[in-house]
């Protein structure tokens, strides 16, 4: 039996990269992080304190992470989102989205 998948149900199929960023410390590791629509992202908090992972333009909010949690955000569209910890505001990164 031969089944045909239309144009939109491939790509529907398809998923994005996940890419990690560590929060160690005062820092995220990789401070400047490339990715594409789509990808996913996943910070991890190793410090011994909570940090936050919060765009400086409002478009993600982690909250407060505590020491060991981790949060995920998939990439809705392309630019260049600088964020920060609001806990801790000299802590700033880049998500870059092609």
């Amino acid at each position: 039996m031969l089944v045909s998948i239309g144009p939109g149900a491939a790509a529907s199929q398809t998923k994005g990269t996940t890419h990690k960023v560590t929060i160690d410390g005062a820092s995220f590791q990789p401070a400047t992080i490339d990715v594409k629509v789509g990808d996913s992202i996943v910070w991890t908090n190793k410090a011994h304190y909570p940090h936050t992972v919060t765009s400086k333009e409002g478009g993600f909010d982690s909250k407060e992470l505590a020491p060991e949690a981790s949060w995920t955000y998939t990439a809705k569209k392309a630019g260049e989102f600088p964020y920060i910890c609001t806990l801790h505001t000299t802590m700033k990164g880049t998500l870059r989205v092609k």
